[in-house]
């Protein structure tokens, strides 16, 4: 991307009157034609013009003309005239302004001889300048002195001239800003141009010492008073340092400063190092050396109460103003380069807030940066000690890596990036200090260093830029001999997208090192070959990303393509060719991936964006790929492979290569199938690469009409033009295709896509009509506009915005709003959807409205509608105005008045009746469109600004008047439930008394006493089921008006006014005066803006229903922002005096105060939010500091808030601290109170009140989002959302006492021993933040922040009398362990239980130190994938307690417990233990499951207690291992079948189920593996299995054993047992199906019987195909299939309903002896059609796959045994079974039977009741449902059978026989009076609609449509079959 500069912009120069006159005076003195005069002409030309430019022309002429005076031609005062000349100019310019670059160069050209006299002159007009200038002139001073001193040597001069003076300025200066800094609180904008103001003078004061350094050193020498300067700017520099209010950019700078001009006092020897080394320590010790009033001011800044950024801004400038290059002066100097990071270290655990943290990181750069530089020194070698001390392994090594490991996951990218940083220079650090060990692997620092880092999880995103600093360092070689798996390792993250770039750029580093490694190595040996090394580098790299392309999930493979194949392919272009050669080899794949071809197309469009493939000349793409195969990818039925297909044709390196035909059909072949995507992700890839594909388009026309212009040769021009003429042919295809499909029941996605690629068309190609182009207008029709502009009356706002922005780019002529009539009906349509009561409608009124505005005549219109409607408006006097702008101005003017109007009457109305408002007007939908209307106009350049004004004040009055009539509802105390929607009283009295009676009683009353309904004696609304209020006799019009209706209206009319007054304030320009001198006109006044401002107040403290809240929030947000960038000082001051009003009310809020105290606070939070958020982030965010500090004092439990009444204030401020934390806007800037915020959550839970409870309960868990980060996944425990303490604890230092405080003080109540529960309130949470750190491998023992203290009260935790204690304990254990210390620790922990049974044993001790065993064991075997080391002692500590598993122990709780952690080590195949004691451990657990309770089942034990399904449940576990998962590693084969029989025999449900799963588990694994049937299923278990289906009772269970079943059928006939008793197939069928019809209840059930039933049905009719029909039960079979596939169905059985569908398509769908029968196999195909068009994209995609099941010479030869999407697939299949008719020669009966789904049974039945009821119950919903189906397009589908029935018919006529059955006459004659009928009442019905029925009954109206066409249709179709 090319960024253009910024021009500085060039203004003239400008004077005062007097100033000039005098100039010009001087330099007109008659000096002759001698070099002086010349340049005297010249300047006064100069001053005479006003051209800037020509002035810049003159200065360089003047310059050149000085050059060349001599000194023989002076005129003394005539020259002199001249350089003041140019000096005053000089002086008095702008900043950044050319024209002072060109005087400068004129002055520093003088010949030698003149230098001296203009140095005066120039000094002169400086020290005018200095002496007592205005204040508001300061910054233009200060920019003047740097000017002279930055690059200008003359400039120099005149500086070391006037030192003192200029110096003595720039102190004034800067003590003038610090005092103005005090009294700017709140006025942001004038704070952040003083901060500005000041940078510039301090960095101007920085130039001038830098520059001055020898003049200071002399100047010292002598007198005191540049002392005394240099030490009033040493205080100011101090000031700024130690004053929070200033930014970081100010103070960081005074620190350069102070360093800088200790510097130039001292000079650079030892003496400045001591005196810097003393301030970094702030200790006044080692100043001696300083003078002693250096030392005095000094000593200012080393008090012990400075604030701690001081060190932090001090080490910049230490290391930024001293020299570091080579060796260094002195030891001092070298304690100061070790205090340095030492002194930032400390600060890294004291700072809180990011941009500090980001500050400390960069400057540890700088720093480390800085000792490269010493040690690079070639002078002399480095001091032994200071080497030792920055080599790796030193103690400031150590301490640096720990900084980096626990700030590498920090939140903000600059710290990350430079954390990186600092550990590259860390390891260069290393290398030169360790010049003799070259190679890493010789190295133990750097060994170990890759050693933990790869042991480090690959969720830590810093693992990865660390290892690519080794790679960078050691190559890649060396990563890959240490880990070889690290490439497909790296490339199984690619599907993480918060890892993908990571990955990749790591990626990347290695392959790229990797081949310069292999080739250096190959040319070292001398082998020239390049195929050789080649083949390894592709082995590594290429091979597992082809293998990942191919088998992942799609999602996975989606950030290789944009990340890591582009880098690929760049790194070794060439690779292309073996990747398309490998994946041509590939078999096709599981279904669940993309296959071979999908990874080929990705390959493929990587190369081809890239420039790697060759141009489209020699076939497509170099012939690289057939081109049957491109076609298949662009039907492909993943979205992903039609989408690189898609990029393969669309994306190119040159954006002018010329589109071939060939690649024109494909986008043909590709565009109408994919219209309709119901994935959001893949209509934007094909928009944007539809996009790219246009934009070649038009480059390369451009290039083919420059060629044409140009080229000579005939051919080549023929060829050209021939292009040009496919172009235009296929834009205009596009453009008729898209237009095409915006018929009126098309489907929200098709629509969407539709209209943005037509808009792409527009904004690319522009519909024009005129010959030059490709002139697209002229196919736009008219036809084609008005569906365009039916599409803005969507539901969907996304479409109704791109259909109204589309038909202003359509041709004018089409769309016809010119036309009077047309625009009447347009305009009259908009105005009656703005008083609809459905409120989309009003949305689609603005639409219309802002569409309108742009027509010349529309305010005739708005008159006639006026007329019609007996509004009064005054019509326009003026004459048309000219200009668009003015037409768009008087227009909005006119509409929104008429609108205005209207609303007043209609506010006048609903307040004497909110009724009749609710039912017949709610005003919500007028203020929208005045909004809407407001939003697109230009308000900064009206040319009526009068009536504005008066426009502007009543819109505001009007906004709170609609405000009133519904405030009372909104702000009632439960608006929700306000009016009962069964009231019976015959007349609206009780909903009008109800109104009366909710004049707000909202104080929080709820406190102290509950309130009582009033209850009226003789007056009880007895409560009947009625859903209306009977209507209201209303001069004879009808209504009835709904609950809803009436909260909907209020609540909506509230939004519209919040958005209408935020609206008026943002965009309308302000009219104010400051300090009385300038009046700034504006049509809304600061009066208006403050009023608004309180009526927000109000809204937000007072709303109780949160719709209206959230929404005033959002128009309050809108005036915030406008008051902070006011030019008004009153405005800006406004929101700091709101925020302390609010915050005193709630300090002192209490039960009688106002503010709603339930409801989370309502909208206080919001109000305060909006406040806050106003503060611009770079300032010092004081209103945030302040606000939170008070609310966290408010928050933190005190002991006289105890009771009820006096915690309101505590409530208001959680609820509120909550809102902040969770708002993004406030970013970084909140992290410093995280801290605060989670005491006060904690303790919050110790409060006696449930609100304080509640409250912190949301708190905690806002809290804990804000620091661990969104959940990334459906696991709570993921690592994703955890941290490691250090980073943890280094980020929220205050937590690190406070949670150890309150863990012990927890731990203390939980001993059990007293037999009582002492639940401690806040223990719960403690365990839950503790359960999300973790340790890091790269802790070091010695810090400070160590997890260790924290072990012994979690273990302590696990004696909790409370189950859920115990198992969090166990669960906040694991991170604490280091994968190291597991085996000691589980050790240690196992020592603690009784090794045999004693009287008075704590089971809950046991059973939580058991949980803890369990836990570590399980994290060890994920986490380490090695065994225990030898020697742990764990299966000895095991086999001592194993008494814990059998009857010895009473406990049964514990008793499974210690079975789980015996299945933790005995189940795994590769267990944690060595082999023996493994073998021993088995042996022993098969006895103690031989003895239990599952295997010998004696009475005694019936009765367990609590805690006996877990303990038959471990059981269960151990006996599955030993029977079914690996029996073979038991070695007890003879009791499999034993054990299985207990499991599936026993009483408790929860095991049957448990055993069932785990054979189910089982088999599908043995089936993926593709072996027979495993030996533990013999005869008996499958007996045992087949019974069980028969006599289950459990529906859990049934459904398990009935999958496991299906699993068996489906690889072998299975014989059906009943005890001794064999069923036959039939019998079996017979049941499963009366199963299936019964259990619909139960979804997983139903499926499990049907699939299984459906396996017999296939099987039967296999075994038999003639004999099958005679089975009486298939149709019955048939009839169930087809009602699983209906719509309602939950989309579990519909994709059963696929999957069983597609299993018996070869054999009962397509076979030719039709088993089912014709009318049963025709149902079936309508259901798979049916499903084909469902509304979920699974149950499409998975019926699609009915194609592969179809013979290939059935279908056409390209897509056979091919996957395609759903709308392919679903013509193929309307096309498949008009073929299948033909063959079993059927076709008359199979026409009449496609008829019949044409013409659509469903709505054949009581029509014309129908009818009726449809428009009477139109009304009664508010929010109207459509179709349950988004993405059917009934439309589509009728038109689509109806060309396949036509084409029937026609082979039908060509082709038959004599003897061929006649279709059924008396069935036509039926179709055809059914279909006559429909046809004409619906006719009739359209009629009889108003006015444009698309916008006002949009629904009916396309069912209307649908159904007319159905019958136009099917009508066709019969008379051709006649």
């Amino acid at each position: 991307m090319v960024v253009k500069k910024k021009t500085a912009k060039v203004e003239a120069v400008v004077l005062d009157e007097e100033n000039l006159h005098k100039l010009i005076a001087s330099l007109s003195v008659n000096g002759g034609e001698d070099g002086v005069g010349q340049i005297a002409q010249t300047l006064q030309s100069c001053l005479e013009l006003t051209e800037p430019v020509q002035q810049i022309q003159l200065v360089k002429k003047a310059g050149l003309q000085l050059e060349a005076l001599s000194e023989e031609q002076p005129d003394g005062a005539l020259l002199k005239a001249c350089l003041h000349t140019l000096a005053l100019v000089y002086t008095s310019l702008q900043a950044k302004n050319p024209l002072r670059r060109a005087i400068a160069s004129a002055l520093g050209s003088v010949p030698a001889w003149l230098q001296e006299r203009t140095v005066a002159c120039l000094s002169a007009c400086l020290s005018d300048c200095l002496s007592n200038p205005a204040i508001d002139q300061y910054p233009h001073v200060v920019d003047t002195i740097a000017a002279c001193a930055d690059g200008f040597p003359l400039g120099e001069r005149c500086i070391n001239k006037l030192l003192p003076e200029v110096l003595q300025f720039l102190h004034k200066g800067l003590s003038e800003y610090l005092h103005q800094n005090s009294g700017l609180v709140g006025r942001h904008i004038a704070q952040a141009q003083l901060m500005h103001h000041c940078l510039t003078a301090v960095k101007t004061s920085m130039l001038v010492i830098q520059r001055s350094q020898e003049t200071i050193s002399a100047a010292l020498q002598g007198h005191c008073k540049l002392e005394d300067t240099l030490s009033s700017l040493l205080n100011c520099y101090t000031h700024i340092l130690t004053d929070e209010e200033f930014i970081q950019a100010v103070q960081s700078t005074a620190g350069m400063a102070v360093v800088l001009l200790i510097r130039s006092v001292m000079g650079s020897g030892d003496e400045v190092a001591s005196v810097v080394c003393s301030l970094l320590c702030s200790s006044a010790q080692c100043l001696d050396s300083a003078p002693q009033w250096l030392k005095q001011r000094c000593e200012g800044l080393c008090t012990s109460s400075r604030p701690p950024g001081v060190s932090l801004y001090l080490c910049h400038g230490a290391l930024a103003m001293l020299s570091w290059k080579g060796a260094l002066p002195g030891p001092q100097w070298e304690k100061l380069l070790l205090l340095v990071p030492n002194t930032l270290l400390d600060l890294d655990v004291s700072i809180k807030e990011s941009s500090t943290a980001m500050v400390v990181a960069r400057v540890l750069t700088l720093w480390s940066g800085a000792a490269l530089d010493c040690l690079q020194g070639e002078a002399q070698p480095c001091p032994p000690s200071l080497q030792q001390s920055l080599s790796g392994g030193s103690d400031l090594q150590r301490h640096l890596l720990e900084h980096i490991y626990s700030h590498w996951e920090h939140p903000l990218d600059g710290v990350r990036h430079q954390t990186r940083s600092l550990f590259r220079n860390l390891l260069l650090l290393h290398q030169h200090t360790n010049l003799s060990t070259s190679d890493p692997t010789k190295d133990p620092y750097i060994t170990e260093l890759t050693q933990s880092l790869l042991r480090l999880e690959w969720h830590m995103r810093g693992k990865y830029g660390s290892l690519g600093c080794l790679v960078e360092l050691y190559g890649a070689g060396y990563l890959l001999e240490i880990q070889p798996q690290l490439p497909s390792c790296l490339l199984g993250l690619m599907g993480d997208q918060t890892l993908a770039p990571y990955a990749s750029d790591l990626l990347e580093r290695l392959f790229v090192s990797h081949k310069s490694q292999l080739a250096a190595e190959a040319s070292a040996t001398g082998r020239t070959g390049i195929e050789d090394w080649m083949e390894r580098w592709h082995q590594t790299w290429v091979t597992p990303l082809l293998q990942v392309l191919c088998r992942a999930r799609l999602d996975q493979t989606t950030y290789i393509l944009d990340y890591f194949l582009p880098k690929l392919l760049r790194c070794s272009p060439s690779s292309l060719v073996h990747m398309v050669q490998a994946l041509q080899d590939t078999p096709s794949c599981s279904a669940g991936s993309r296959g071979a071809l999908g990874a080929l197309m990705t390959c493929l469009r990587a190369a081809r964006a890239q420039g790697v493939v060759p141009a489209s000349d020699e076939g497509l793409w170099g012939g690289l790929v057939p081109l049957s195969l491109l076609q298949q990818a662009l039907v492909h039925k993943h979205d992903q492979v039609r989408m690189d297909a898609l990029g393969l044709v669309c994306e190119s390196h040159r954006s002018t290569e010329v589109l071939t035909s060939q690649e024109m059909d494909l986008i043909r072949h590709f565009l109408l199938p994919n219209l309709n995507s119901q994935s959001p992700g893949v209509r934007q890839q094909t928009v944007s690469l539809m996009k790219k594909l246009l934009c070649r388009v038009k480059d390369s026309t451009q290039l083919l009409q420059k060629r044409q212009s140009q080229e000579r040769e005939q051919e080549q021009r023929d060829r050209d033009q021939h292009t040009l003429h496919l172009y235009k042919e296929f834009l205009c295809w596009l453009c008729v295709r898209l237009l095409e499909v915006l018929l009126p029941g098309a489907s929200f996605s098709k629509c969407l896509m539709s209209l943005h690629l037509l808009g792409l068309l527009g904004q690319i190609f522009t519909f024009s009509t005129g010959p030059d182009g490709f002139a697209l207008g002229g196919v736009v029709t008219s036809t084609h506009a008005q569906n365009v502009l039916y599409c803005v009356a969507s539901n969907f706002l996304e479409v109704k915005q791109l259909a109204s922005t589309l038909l202003q780019q359509l041709p004018p002529s089409a769309v016809g709003l010119q036309v009077p009539e047309r625009m009447h009906c347009v305009l009259q349509a908009a105005l009656d959807l703005s008083t609809s009561t459905k409120p989309f409608d009003s949305v689609t009124a603005a639409h219309l409205l802002d569409m309108l505005l742009h027509q010349p005549d529309l305010s005739q219109a708005l008159l006639h509608c006026a007329k019609e409607q007996g509004v009064d408006i005054q019509s326009p006097s003026s004459p048309p105005p000219a200009s668009e702008a003015l037409t768009l101005e008087r227009n909005t003017l006119a509409v929104i008045q008429f609108l205005l109007c209207c609303l007043q009457s209609e506010v006048s109305r609903a307040e004497s009746s909110l009724l009749q408002a609710a039912a017949s007007y709610p005003l919500y939908g007028r203020a929208h469109c005045i909004t809407a209307v407001l939003q697109h106009l230009d308000t900064a350049s009206l040319s009526h600004s009068e009536q504005w004004r008066c426009l502007v004040s009543e819109l505001i009055a009007m906004c709170y008047r609609m405000s009133d009539v519904v405030s009372p509802v909104v702000q009632s105390s439960s608006p929700e439930g306000l009016i009962p929607m069964d009231t019976d009283s015959d007349t609206s009295a009780g909903l009008q008394k109800i109104l009366q009676e909710i004049q707000p009683r909202d104080t929080n009353d709820f406190f102290n006493s509950a309130r009582e309904l009033d209850t009226h004696d003789g007056d009880d609304h007895t409560q009947t089921q009625s859903t209306h209020t009977p209507s209201l006799d209303t001069g004879g019009e009808g209504y009835r008006v709904t609950a809803q209706m009436v909260l909907v209206c209020c609540w909506r009319s509230m939004k519209e006014v919040a958005m209408l007054l935020g609206q008026l304030c943002q965009s309308l320009p302000l009219h104010y005066t400051n300090d009385n001198t300038h009046t700034h006109p504006g049509l809304i006044t600061e009066e208006q803006v403050e009023g608004v401002g309180l009526y927000f107040r109000q809204q937000l403290l007072q709303s109780r229903h949160r719709g209206a809240f959230e929404l005033a929030y959002v128009g309050f947000v809108r005036l915030t922002d406008m008051l902070c960038r006011s030019g008004s000082q009153a405005l800006q001051q406004l929101p700091a005096r709101w925020l302390s009003e609010v915050l005193e009310e709630v300090k002192s809020s209490d039960p009688s105060s106002k503010l709603c105290a339930t409801r989370r606070s309502a909208g206080i939070p919001f109000y305060i939010q909006a406040l806050l958020s106003s503060e611009p982030k770079s300032s010092s965010c004081s209103l945030l500091k302040m606000t939170m500090r008070e609310l966290i004092a408010l928050a933190m439990p005190s002991a006289d808030r105890n009771t009820d009444s006096s915690t309101v204030p505590q409530v208001h401020a959680l609820n509120i601290l909550r809102a902040l934390y969770r708002d993004t806007r406030l970013g970084e800037n909140i992290i410093p109170f995280v801290s605060d915020g989670m005491q006060a959550a904690v303790l919050g839970f110790t409060s006696p009140v449930w609100a304080v409870r509640n409250s912190s309960t949301l708190l905690f868990s806002t809290l804990i989002t804000r620091i661990f980060g969104v959940k990334k996944g459906k696991d709570e425990h993921s690592k994703k959302n955890r941290m490691t303490g250090r980073e943890f604890f280094t980020r929220f230092p205050a937590l690190y006492p406070f949670l150890l405080n309150q863990l012990e003080e927890a731990a203390a109540t939980v001993e059990s021993d007293s037999g009582q529960v002492k639940l401690h309130p806040s223990l719960f949470l403690l365990l839950l933040v503790l359960s999300r750190l973790y340790p890091s491998p790269m802790d070091g023992s010695s810090s400070p922040l160590g997890l260790a203290p924290f072990m012994p009260f979690i273990i302590r935790c696990g004696r909790s009398a409370v189950y859920r204690t115990r198992e969090m304990a166990a669960r906040a254990l694991v991170p604490f362990v280091l994968v190291t210390q597991v085996p000691s620790t589980v050790h240690s922990l196992l020592q603690e239980l009784p090794s045999e049974p004693r009287p008075k044993i704590q089971h809950n001790h046991i059973h939580g130190t058991l949980l803890q065993v369990l836990f570590l064991l399980r994290s060890y075997q994920t986490d380490s994938h090695r065994p225990l080391p030898a020697g742990n002692g764990i299966g000895a500590a095991l086999h001592q307690r194993i008494w814990l598993a059998s009857r010895q122990n009473s406990c049964v709780v514990t008793r499974g417990a210690f079975l789980d952690v015996l299945v933790c080590l005995c189940g795994p195949k590769i267990s944690l233990l060595e082999d023996s004691e493994v073998s021993e451990l088995r042996r022993e657990a098969l006895s103690v499951l031989m003895s239990s309770d599952l295997v010998t089942s004696d009475s005694s034990s019936a009765t367990l207690g609590p805690g006996s399904t877990q303990y038959l449940l471990s059981l269960a576990r151990l006996a599955l291992s030993a029977s079914v998962e690996i029996p073979e590693l038991w070695g007890c084969p003879q009791l499999t079948t034993q054990l299985l029989q207990c499991l599936l025999q026993c009483p408790q449900y929860e095991v049957r189920g448990l055993a069932l799963e785990g054979v189910l588990r089982r088999l599908q694994e043995e089936e993926e593996d593709g072996k027979t049937r495993p030996p533990w299923l013999d005869e008996t278990t499958l007996s045992n299995l087949t019974s069980l289906a028969l006599h289950e009772t459990h529906h859990q269970c049934l459904a398990n054993v009935l999958q496991v079943l299906c699993v068996l059928t489906s690889c072998t006939e299975l014989l059906w047992r009943d005890g001794v008793q064999i069923l036959s197939k039939e019998e079996v069928l017979l049941h499963l199906l009366t199963l299936a019809q019964n259990s619909v209840h139960s979804v997983e059930l139903h499926c499990a019987a049907l699939t299984l039933a459906s396996q017999l049905v296939v099987q039967l009719v296999n075994s038999d195909p003639k004999g099958a029909s005679a089975v009486a039960c298939l149709s019955q079979w048939g009839a169930l299939v087809c009602s699983c596939c209906s719509e309602e169905q939950p989309v579990e059985v519909k994709l059963m309903a696929t999957k069983v569908l597609v299993n018996c398509t070869d054999t009962l769908l397509i076979g030719s002896d039709l088993p089912l029968g014709l009318a049963s196999t025709v149902s079936l195909w309508r259901s798979v059609f049916t499903l084909l068009q469902d509304e979920d994209q699974e149950v499409r995609d998975s019926a699609s796959d009915f194609i592969s099941n179809v013979p290939a010479h059935l279908l056409s030869t390209d897509v056979a045994g091919v996957s395609v999407c759903p709308p392919v697939a679903l013509d193929l299949g309307v096309g498949l079974l008009c073929r299948l008719f033909e063959l079993w020669q059927q076709v008359p009966a199979g026409v009449l039977a496609l008829t019949e789904w044409l013409l659509g049974e469903e709505e054949g039945i009581e029509e014309a009741g129908a009818d009726q009821a449809s428009s009477l119950d139109e009304e009664d919903f508010l929010f109207e449902k459509g179709d349950l189906n988004l993405w059917a397009e009934p439309v589509q589908w009728v038109k689509l059978l109806h060309g396949h029935i036509s084409s029937l018919i026609l082979a039908y006529k060509q082709t038959q026989d004599p003897g061929e059955a006649e279709p059924d006459q008396v069935q036509i004659h039926t179709l055809l009076t059914q279909a006559q009928a429909k046809a004409l009442s619906s006719q009739q019905v359209l009629d009889s609609l108003p006015a444009l029925p698309q916008f006002s009954c949009t629904m009916e109206h396309a069912r209307l449509v649908l159904r007319q066409q159905r019958a136009t249709l099917a009508l066709d179709v019969l008379q051709r079959l006649r």
